[in-house]
């Protein structure tokens, strides 16, 4: 386990534990794809309209809606809407084939990410030949990220607040944030004095979340990441109990 909690205000440590080790992060490291196709946006190297299609060597399962629609193409910040929302697979894969897993790479490098990256496209299955993880991440660098991306500091003002933008759709308020009480499809305001956006991530034996919660009295960045033996139901659901009671501390700390 890996814990690092920030105040939203000052940047000043809160709470940490392990907080600088490497786990595995799933989804999560598709934020680093997030702010690269913003900065590109706001670079003009790209178009918010620019239409990419999808080729089947995109395909992937789980998480996402478009593999699951009639639409053979879609513009670039629909796409980032998509990974934003549901964490898409296929619009991850058909991103990170129009602006390349190695520019994810040096941009995450340029921002001072050493322990967090996104290592691979979305697969099936992995092989040995693959990436043994989809992302890594450091909780220490994941809740410095939120609070950099809250201040503007991410490229500019721009860029950063494009990236909260998209993930401020995010649907998955199962894991820390199921304790903040938010309707997980409609979020996006302040709803009982708090306000929240997140980035989850699941894999077998892995859960991880990063993002954002203000209250009357204060507002963090946090990230929490979880590795474990999913080995039976149970295994699994006291690791959903540990992150959803850190999400109840959290909320007692903004109130």
């Amino acid at each position: 386990m890996s814990v690092a909690v920030l105040e939203l205000e000052t940047g000043r440590p809160i709470f940490a534990v392990d907080e600088r080790i490497v786990l595995p992060t799933a989804s999560v490291g598709k934020i680093l794809l997030l702010v690269e196709v913003s900065a590109r946006l706001t670079e003009r190297r790209l178009s918010d309209f620019a239409i990419i299609d999808r080729s089947p060597e995109d395909a992937a399962a789980d998480s996402g809606i478009w593999q699951h629609l009639q639409a053979p193409a879609m513009p670039i910040a629909d796409l980032a809407a998509l990974v934003g929302a549901t964490s898409d697979n296929l619009a991850t894969n058909v991103l990170l084939r129009q602006i390349g897993l190695d520019a994810v790479r040096s941009r995450a490098e340029q921002l001072g990410l050493v322990r967090t990256a996104l290592l691979d496209v979305v697969r099936d299955t992995r092989g040995p030949d693959h990436a043994p993880q989809l992302s890594v991440g450091s909780a220490a660098e994941l809740s410095w990220l939120f609070h950099a991306l809250m201040h503007g500091q991410i490229i500019d003002r721009q860029t950063s607040d494009r990236v909260l933008n998209w993930l401020s759709l995010n649907t998955d308020l199962s894991m820390v944030a199921s304790a903040f009480g938010h309707d997980p499809l409609a979020h996006r305001g302040v709803e009982h004095n708090t306000w929240m956006l997140n980035k989850t991530g699941s894999d077998e034996g892995v859960r991880s979340e990063a993002g954002v919660l203000r209250g009357p009295r204060a507002g963090l960045t946090y990230a929490l990441s979880v590795q474990f033996e999913d080995r039976d139901l149970a295994s699994r659901l006291r690791v959903m109990d540990a992150m959803r009671t850190f999400g109840l501390d959290l909320l007692e700390w903004v109130h």
